[in-house]
């Protein structure tokens, strides 16, 4: 592991083979409908320029909901989340993890810079508004974090994830890396932590966590996709905890650990309802908050 492109002990073998799976025809049933909502997404990139940014931000919300309601995934969201000037940071599980912040969030994202290339996702990726990070070239980073910083000065609200790399989830989970959060006090914006949890169909029947939907190690984008099109029932799960306003005595890594520890506690929020300008947002002095215990889910 370093400091500049963490690696997580969780693989692909930290997954267990699903208790039940949906018939064939199903899963191409899914896959179908997900190639549908993809192409749709693409035919719309000719007019993406010309359209003002609050028309392309819930364009791609309904592409995002599109992607999960194909894949029969259940979208459940807790607490208020900003429409301007705000950093949301979250824990990474999978890839998956993106297209549920983009449903619930008018965020631009901060992706690794292979994203960029990944076929069709990468154009739209791109053409969403995304910022990406060479993790290859260490000294690209300060570069990275004034973009992050401009984006936010000028509006945005900007969605990232601080461990560096996917985990198989609470509690297993990566400490947050303080580099970006530099962002947001430079830029002068709260910071938003957004909890990310999965949960399906367990052995009795009942809901369970999983990690089905996990895109660990060295696991390729089609074998993930494979388990999430085979899962019967699925549920991702975020809840947004009160917005950390750093003073001036805040720094980086005490904003970093405070964002890992509302992460990592369970936040049980509130319903969640059209989001709010960020003012309207409970206000939590950094520097005079008292950090909140670990604990695992």
């Amino acid at each position: 592991m370093s400091l500049w492109q963490p690696e997580s002990p969780c693989d692909a073998g930290c997954i267990p083979p699903p208790a039940t799976r949906l018939s064939p025809i199903r899963q191409a049933g899914r896959l179908a409908a997900l190639a549908g909502v993809l192409l749709a997404g693409a035919a719309a990139l000719p007019v993406l320029p010309v359209l003002p940014p609050a028309r392309r931000s819930a364009l791609f919300r309904t592409l995002a909901r599109g992607v999960l309601g194909a894949l029969g995934v259940r979208l459940a969201a807790r607490g208020r989340l900003p429409r301007r000037h705000a950093l949301l940071v979250a824990n990474h599980i999978s890839w998956l993890d993106v297209v549920a912040l983009l449903a619930v969030a008018p965020a631009r994202l901060l992706a690794k810079r292979e994203v960029r290339d990944w076929p069709l996702i990468g154009t739209l990726a791109t053409a969403s508004g995304t910022l990406f990070l060479d993790r290859r070239r260490p000294r690209t980073l300060p570069a990275t974090v004034a973009d992050v910083a401009s984006a936010l000065r000028a509006g945005a609200v900007v969605a990232l994830f601080p461990e560096g790399t996917t985990w198989c989830g609470a509690p297993s989970g990566g400490p947050f890396r303080p580099a970006m959060f530099q962002a947001a006090l430079d830029a002068g914006v709260p910071v938003v932590p957004i909890s990310i949890r999965y949960t399906g169909t367990g052995p009795a029947g009942d809901d369970a966590a999983t990690v089905v939907p996990a895109f660990l190690g060295a696991d390729t984008l089609w074998a993930s996709l494979r388990r999430v099109l085979a899962a019967p029932a699925l549920t991702v799960s975020l809840a947004a905890s009160p917005a950390l306003h750093p003073d001036t005595a805040a720094t980086r890594r005490t904003l970093a650990r405070m964002a890992e520890a509302a992460v990592r506690t369970d936040n049980p929020g509130v319903a969640l309802v059209a989001p709010r300008p960020v003012e309207d947002f409970p206000q939590t002095p950094v520097a005079a908050a008292t950090p909140i215990a670990l604990h695992a889910a």
